[in-house]
């Protein structure tokens, strides 16, 4: 491994841990030809800890939708008025006195093109935003119905498919998962541990569904440890899973390789835009993010392209595809600021190679 040796690892891991209010962290990285293969904690967190991986969930979602369409059991341009009855998207999404509920596609959905708000994140019509009522304590259950009951009293952002706009929007993927179970005739949980847990024998990895279940290790927001059993047990397809680094990057691997659809499909994901806070600056495609690299930061050796999903829970799941890199873990912190930790760390090591 050269200078990629135990203690350089064991350092970048440590390190994590050194920003505010990171109070564990835990870092899985493998070259795909497997001749680098290390995991490690950090402060709070051991290597082979369970945590929730958040939005990295939606990785899965997209491992999910293109393998039905590769096997022709769904198109990316299908409208979602094919699958989801009128009662339920009715007033999703209405701009100007114009009712474009029914014209959004499974495409829109997945790239966050639809411009259908977002209910974690944006403004209720009472001036609250659900993400702040949860990080503060307010823990309750967010089923599909309840949140487009909320997206219905919000203004949309933009017309479905409007060029060069993307809005980050959970409402989406909760979309997403209720079309998969209409298709498949299973329950998102089902279709993830037939589709996925179980074809990569994942032991550690499920979906939270048991309220009083204590495994995973406790989230932060800022200095205080958060507990929301009722709203993880809840989103499923948006935020559910809970996972290890070593089963996230099972999973990782499998992804970028063309376990679950033709490899040829990951350049088809590729069509980016940029997306702005919230959640984070990087660049949205089709059911994949792309990290935003100040040229700065490389001058002389830009990096191209790192690939995957960050979550909200400060979970990642990324690929370089320049040095065959994959890195998996979390840095355990709600409040977004510890994401940094987490990108530096992937930067120093593909930067060493």
């Amino acid at each position: 491994m050269s200078s990629l040796n135990e203690s350089f690892f064991n350092h970048i891991v440590e390190k994590m841990t050194t920003k505010r209010n990171v109070f564990g962290s835990v870092l899985c990285v493998e070259k795909g030809d497997n001749t680098i293969s290390w995991v490690g904690g950090a402060g709070n967190i051991k290597e082979d800890d369970q945590y929730f991986i958040a939005s990295v969930t939606k990785l899965y979602i997209t491992a999910v939708i293109f393998k039905l369409k590769a096997e022709n059991q769904l198109k990316l341009e299908d409208k979602i008025s094919k699958y989801l009855c009128d009662d339920l998207i009715r007033g999703i999404h209405v701009m100007n006195e114009k009712e474009y509920s029914n014209d959004i596609t499974i495409l829109q959905l997945i790239s966050n093109t639809s411009g259908i708000p977002d209910y974690f994140s944006q403004k209720q019509s009472n001036g609250k935003k659900p993400a702040l009522e949860l990080l503060n304590g307010k823990d309750e259950p967010w089923p599909l119905e309840k949140t487009l009951t909320i997206v219905k009293t919000i203004k949309p952002k933009f017309r479905p498919g409007q060029k060069g706009k993307v809005n980050y929007s959970d409402t989406n993927y909760q979309l997403l998962g209720k079309i998969i179970e209409i298709i498949t005739g299973k329950s998102i949980q089902d279709v993830f541990k037939k589709f996925i847990f179980d074809e990569l024998n994942l032991s550690k990895t499920y979906v939270y569904e048991d309220v009083k279940d204590s495994i995973p290790v406790p989230m932060y927001y800022k200095s205080k440890a958060i507990h929301l059993p009722n709203y993880m047990a809840s989103i499923t397809p948006e935020g559910g899973i809970v996972s290890t680094a070593k089963e996230t990057m099972i999973f990782l691997k499998a992804f970028f390789s063309g376990y679950f659809f033709p490899k040829a499909e990951i350049n088809e994901m590729k069509k980016w835009n940029l997306n702005f806070p919230p959640p984070g600056l990087f660049f949205y495609g089709i059911g994949l993010e792309r990290l935003w690299v100040p040229r700065f930061i490389t001058p002389f050796k830009p990096i191209k392209e790192i690939l995957g999903f960050w979550g909200q829970s400060g979970a990642f799941a990324f690929f370089n595809p320049e040095t065959d890199l994959y890195f998996t873990g979390t840095v355990n912190q709600l409040s977004g600021f510890g994401h940094s930790a987490a990108f530096k760390a992937m930067i120093k090591i593909i930067k060493s190679i």
